[in-house]
Protein backbone atom coordinates (compact mmCIF):
# COMPACT_ATOMS: atom_id res chain seq x y z
CA UNK A 1 0.00 0.00 0.00
CA UNK A 2 2.98 2.46 0.71
CA UNK A 3 4.63 1.81 -2.80
CA UNK A 4 1.20 2.85 -4.01
CA UNK A 5 0.63 5.83 -1.75
CA UNK A 6 4.35 7.11 -2.79
CA UNK A 7 4.03 6.05 -6.17
CA UNK A 8 1.08 7.70 -7.03
CA UNK A 9 2.03 10.54 -5.10
CA UNK A 10 5.65 11.07 -7.44
CA UNK A 11 3.51 10.93 -10.23
CA UNK A 12 1.23 13.91 -9.55
CA UNK A 13 4.84 16.01 -8.29
CA UNK A 14 6.32 15.25 -11.31
CA UNK A 15 4.63 12.94 -13.83
CA UNK A 16 7.28 11.51 -16.16
CA UNK A 17 10.27 11.11 -13.37
CA UNK A 18 7.33 9.49 -10.91
CA UNK A 19 5.92 6.93 -13.73
CA UNK A 20 9.62 5.86 -13.88
CA UNK A 21 9.94 5.44 -10.43
CA UNK A 22 6.54 4.23 -9.42
CA UNK A 23 7.17 0.61 -10.93
CA UNK A 24 10.74 0.64 -9.28
CA UNK A 25 8.72 1.20 -5.57
CA UNK A 26 6.77 -1.98 -6.62
CA UNK A 27 9.22 -3.82 -7.90
CA UNK A 28 11.06 -3.52 -4.68
CA UNK A 29 7.88 -4.10 -2.44
CA UNK A 30 7.29 -7.21 -3.95
CA UNK A 31 11.13 -8.43 -3.53
CA UNK A 32 11.21 -7.19 -0.15
CA UNK A 33 8.12 -8.88 0.90
CA UNK A 34 9.14 -12.36 -0.70
CA UNK A 35 12.63 -11.95 1.29
CA UNK A 36 10.63 -11.42 4.15
CA UNK A 37 8.45 -14.74 3.75
CA UNK A 38 11.35 -16.97 2.62
CA UNK A 39 13.30 -15.50 5.16
CA UNK A 40 11.99 -12.94 7.86
CA UNK A 41 14.87 -13.35 10.90
CA UNK A 42 17.64 -12.41 8.62
CA UNK A 43 15.31 -9.94 6.14
CA UNK A 44 14.18 -8.05 9.43
CA UNK A 45 17.75 -8.34 10.90
CA UNK A 46 19.16 -6.89 7.61
CA UNK A 47 16.79 -4.40 7.38
CA UNK A 48 17.12 -2.81 10.83
CA UNK A 49 20.57 -2.63 10.48
CA UNK A 50 20.27 -0.84 7.08
CA UNK A 51 18.07 1.40 8.23
CA UNK A 52 19.85 2.26 11.55
CA UNK A 53 23.16 2.89 9.34
CA UNK A 54 21.34 5.10 7.16
CA UNK A 55 19.58 6.96 9.98
CA UNK A 56 23.09 7.54 11.68
CA UNK A 57 24.63 8.59 8.12
CA UNK A 58 22.00 11.16 7.63
CA UNK A 59 22.51 12.86 11.15
CA UNK A 60 26.19 12.89 11.35
CA UNK A 61 26.11 14.25 7.36
CA UNK A 62 23.94 16.68 8.47
CA UNK A 63 25.11 18.02 11.63
CA UNK A 64 28.56 17.47 10.60
CA UNK A 65 28.91 18.48 7.27
CA UNK A 66 26.32 21.02 6.99
CA UNK A 67 25.77 22.47 10.51
CA UNK A 68 22.51 21.37 11.28
CA UNK A 69 19.75 19.10 12.23
CA UNK A 70 18.33 16.47 9.43
CA UNK A 71 15.14 18.18 7.94
CA UNK A 72 13.27 15.10 9.99
CA UNK A 73 13.28 16.81 13.21
CA UNK A 74 11.65 20.07 11.05
CA UNK A 75 9.00 18.02 9.39
CA UNK A 76 8.79 14.80 9.42
CA UNK A 77 6.46 14.42 5.79
CA UNK A 78 9.32 15.88 3.95
CA UNK A 79 11.57 13.83 5.63
CA UNK A 80 9.99 10.53 4.98
CA UNK A 81 8.08 11.23 1.54
CA UNK A 82 9.42 13.97 -0.23
CA UNK A 83 12.96 13.39 0.45
CA UNK A 84 13.60 10.34 -0.72
CA UNK A 85 12.10 11.62 -4.53
CA UNK A 86 14.32 14.73 -4.30
CA UNK A 87 17.26 12.25 -4.41
CA UNK A 88 15.82 10.13 -7.19
CA UNK A 89 15.27 13.87 -8.86
CA UNK A 90 19.08 14.65 -8.56
CA UNK A 91 20.36 10.82 -9.92
CA UNK A 92 17.48 12.08 -12.89
CA UNK A 93 19.55 15.84 -13.02
CA UNK A 94 23.16 13.54 -13.13
CA UNK A 95 21.60 11.45 -16.22
CA UNK A 96 20.87 14.75 -18.01
CA UNK A 97 16.96 14.68 -17.18
CA UNK A 98 14.69 17.91 -17.86
CA UNK A 99 17.90 20.50 -17.16
CA UNK A 100 15.38 23.54 -17.28
CA UNK A 101 13.46 21.74 -13.87
CA UNK A 102 17.27 21.26 -12.72
CA UNK A 103 17.98 24.75 -12.67
CA UNK A 104 14.56 25.88 -10.96
CA UNK A 105 14.95 23.21 -8.56
CA UNK A 106 18.73 24.77 -7.77
CA UNK A 107 17.05 27.82 -7.30
CA UNK A 108 14.76 27.24 -5.00
CA UNK A 109 16.90 25.38 -3.02
CA UNK A 110 19.21 27.86 -2.91
CA UNK A 111 16.59 30.07 -1.74
CA UNK A 112 15.76 28.15 0.84
CA UNK A 113 19.60 27.67 1.99
CA UNK A 114 19.74 31.57 2.16
CA UNK A 115 16.86 31.82 4.27
CA UNK A 116 17.90 29.36 6.61
CA UNK A 117 21.62 30.89 6.86
CA UNK A 118 19.93 34.06 7.60
CA UNK A 119 17.58 32.08 10.28
CA UNK A 120 21.23 30.66 11.96
CA UNK A 121 22.84 34.28 11.42
CA UNK A 122 19.57 35.96 13.75
CA UNK A 123 19.85 33.02 16.34
CA UNK A 124 23.66 33.71 16.66
CA UNK A 125 23.20 37.30 16.94
CA UNK A 126 20.51 37.08 19.36
CA UNK A 127 22.04 34.74 21.31
CA UNK A 128 25.37 36.91 21.68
Amino acid sequence: MAAIFYGGFYMLLEPVAGSFLFPILLAWTAFSKSLTITSPAPTNKIAIAINLVSWLAQFYGHIVHEGRAPALLDNLVQALVLAPFFVFMEILFTLGYRPELQKRVKAAVQKELQKLKSLDASKTTKSN
